[in-house]
């Protein structure tokens, strides 16, 4: 078997995340890391900066967006990451600052980085960094070819412990390969390998080679596409969670059906396959298009009902409006609530209400 060095992955990776439109930048430790992160933060949000007249931030505004995102935990960073956020300038003026572009995940800015060192209890190196708008949200860990893929998810576990923090308690998704062995994982220290996946094409074709792994899922408009769209916020366990490939290719087939066709369709899961999750996901997803007024979640069975309330509630509080009573339904129907939760009995007398 022909073995294949970490740096030989790691160089071959880089090379095929430029071919695909990244920026290479050399960050050496945390001091660049910040500083590029000024620059592209400010190129980012370009637009907004010259509508004030400016084209970059003041060394004390920026250390006021720092001090900003330093606060809370790494699930509550998560949130600073998606939402604008008003800050006021020097000048008085007040401007509204974007993290990360979730509606238009094709325009961020994707850069690609290796060997950071950043000092914690240890000093620690990464292998390979994928920055969006200057912010670490990709990290991968890599292993030469015949090592057991367990020994790069078992090095992340060690930089929890070990190193990770400030800028770097921003990232989404970790991706751990050996070369013929690929896997993706959502930063959740505590979920365990068994909630590291593969991805696959739409046929479910496994993508293990890493060069294939880099060609698709880094793709900028798809990994774009899964950081903004494809990451829960589990409000329950204050976790992040990522979809498996299926799920993620189900969803993406139901909007699709919901934005193109009136038809309607099926998607076939098994026991444990995640299907509350990708429901959750398609109603969340299929509420914000324009021009859906509701999104109604049928279930057969009052139990099941309410099982599916409560894990929608783990999943975003309130984002729901459950109902098992014919006149409620009849009156949330036109009222303001986006997704009902409601069974297939009290719906169908709804229905045939006079």
């Amino acid at each position: 078997m022909t073995t294949q060095s970490e740096n030989s992955l790691e160089q071959g990776l880089i090379r095929t995340l430029q071919e695909n439109s990244y920026e290479y930048v050399e960050i050496k430790e945390e001091e660049n890391l910040r500083s590029n992160f000024k620059l592209q933060l400010e190129k980012h949000n370009r637009k907004a900066l010259e509508e004030v007249g400016r084209s970059e931030f003041t060394e004390a505004e920026f250390d006021k967006i720092m001090l900003h995102l330093e606060g809370g935990t790494r699930f509550e960073k998560s949130k600073k990451l998606r939402d604008l956020k008003d800050f006021e300038l020097e000048d008085g003026q007040i401007i509204w600052v974007s993290f990360l572009n979730t509606k238009k995940w094709c325009q961020n800015e994707f850069q690609v980085a290796n060997q950071i060192t950043v000092e914690g209890r240890k000093k620690c190196r990464y292998d390979v960094t994928i920055l969006i708008n200057g912010l670490p949200l990709v990290q991968i860990e890599l292993k030469k070819r015949g090592v057991e893929l367990k020994e790069a998810y078992n090095q992340v576990q060690r930089y929890h412990k070990t190193s990770f923090h400030g800028l770097f308690d921003y990232i989404q998704l970790f991706v751990i390969s050996n070369g013929v062995n690929t896997r993706y994982f959502a930063n959740n220290p505590n979920g365990g390998y068994k909630f590291t996946f593969n991805w696959t094409d739409k046929n479910n074709h496994p993508m293990n080679d890493l060069s294939l792994f880099a060609t698709d899922f880094l793709d900028k408009c798809t990994l774009g596409k899964v950081i903004s769209k494809y990451i829960v916020l589990h409000e329950g366990d204050k976790c992040l969670m990522v979809l498996r490939p299926y799920q993620y290719y189900a969803v993406e087939e139901i909007i699709n059906r919901v934005e193109n066709t009136n038809k309607n369709g099926y998607v076939w899961h098994t026991t444990g396959a995640g299907k509350t999750l990708t429901s959750f996901k398609a109603a969340q997803l299929v509420s914000e298009i324009d021009g859906v007024d509701k999104v109604m979640f049928v279930v057969d069975r009052h139990d099941l009902d309410t099982q599916t309330q409560s894990e929608y509630e783990a999943f975003e509080p309130g984002a729901v409006d459950s109902t098992d009573n014919t006149y409620q339904l009849i009156k949330r129907l036109s009222g303001k609530s986006k997704i009902i939760i409601t069974t297939i009995q009290t719906l169908n007398c709804a229905a045939t209400k006079d």
